[in-house]
């Protein structure tokens, strides 16, 4: 399985990387490929300790997840009407997502209701089969980086730094749009919300969204708002089947349209997402300059080139998960484990597996 890949030299080639960047920077040279760790100015806030009673409501989502005949849908639909007859069990990509924080944050978005925690992950496994994003790498899932590559040929989404909590920063810019309405468009997204989970440090399991409504001249879908069954469909993905993953959303030259737009769909949002919305406040409060695009106030000279920063971030997230992945297997492919282990360096685990 691991061993197919062509990870030895992966630590490597992340050090270049962070070594070019660090000099083009310096010199003000055109940076054209996403940043790989978060800046010396970040940082990452210690994680509040479960009481008691949220312990004990974490281990029975562990427990019903670590059986040996566990089968979950291989659908939405099959989720809903609950035919057990076409439930599948688990592959080890799936038991690599089940993480001890992935169990945290189901729980913290059903109010630490258990079953309702246990019911939504399988909810997720089943649309993560049925969407065609369930196995690890890139090039092994029906939503990848070659069926999307048309959709961010302008740069319309792209993954560049980290802010000051240490989130991998995805930039939306609707201005850049280049494509009408299809589902390729939410497959696209959903790819990109994959690839910035790929770049996130040891110790954060959040994004960050910086939203530009900006108009550019690159952008020929321009001036329009997105069909309302296509943002339901987004909202639906997002506050479903990526609950806890947004930490700031920065959106900024909102056009009246844009306003409009966000007036429609704010029925649709959750309180609690609504909660992270900065609208129209400097990105450098919230983001090193060092690692942000100077578009925004930063010092990062940016500039998309789709040859050049489409196959090197596809393969900068592979060399990533590539390393989750291999921490995995080294402790024993075990649902349950923490993203910071295997996001991590360590040889010994921070958060041993619970002890039954």
């Amino acid at each position: 399985m691991f061993s197919k890949l062509k990870s030895k030299d992966s630590k490597a080639k992340l050090s270049a990387a962070e070594e070019k960047h660090k000099a083009v920077s310096e010199n003000n040279e055109l940076i054209l490929v996403p940043f790989t760790e978060p800046s010396s100015k970040s940082k990452i806030l210690a994680e509040n300790e479960l009481d008691e009673s949220q312990k004990e409501k974490y281990i029975k989502v562990y427990q019903y997840f670590i059986k040996d005949d566990l089968k979950v849908p291989i659908s939405e639909e099959n989720h809903k009407h609950k035919d057990e007859s076409k439930y599948e069990g688990l592959l080890d990509s799936e038991k690599a997502w089940l993480t001890r924080e992935c169990f945290l944050r189901y729980l913290r978005a059903s109010k630490w209701d258990y079953e309702e925690a246990i019911d939504r992950i399988e909810l997720t496994l089943a649309w993560r089969r049925e969407f065609g994003i369930n196995k690890n790498f890139d090039g092994d899932n029906e939503v990848n980086g070659e069926l999307t590559a048309e959709e961010n040929e302008t740069g319309k989404e792209v993954i560049l730094g980290y802010d000051n909590d240490s989130r991998p920063c995805l930039y939306l810019k609707p201005g850049r749009q280049n494509t009408k309405p299809s589902q390729r468009q939410v497959q696209h997204l959903v790819l990109m919300l994959e690839k910035v989970i790929d770049f996130m440090p040891s110790g954060q399991d959040s994004l960050a969204l910086l939203i530009d409504f900006k108009a550019h001249s690159i952008g020929t879908q321009g001036g329009k708002i997105p069909p309302m069954n296509i943002s339901r469909q987004v909202l639906h993905i997002l506050q479903t089947h990526y609950p806890e993953r947004l930490g700031k959303a920065l959106l900024t030259n909102i056009p009246w349209l844009g306003w409009t737009f966000l007036k429609i769909i704010h029925p649709f949002i959750d309180p609690l997402t609504r909660e992270k919305l900065v609208f129209d406040q400097p990105f450098p409060n919230y983001v090193p300059i060092e690692q942000l695009d100077k578009d925004f106030g930063g010092d990062v000279n940016f500039e998309y080139n789709h040859e050049k920063y489409w196959p090197e971030m596809l393969r900068l997230a592979d060399l990533k998960k590539q390393k989750y992945i291999k921490r995995f297997e080294k402790f024993g492919s075990k649902i349950g484990l923490s993203e910071v282990d295997l996001r991590g360096n360590a040889d010994e685990l921070k958060y041993p597996l619970p002890q039954l």
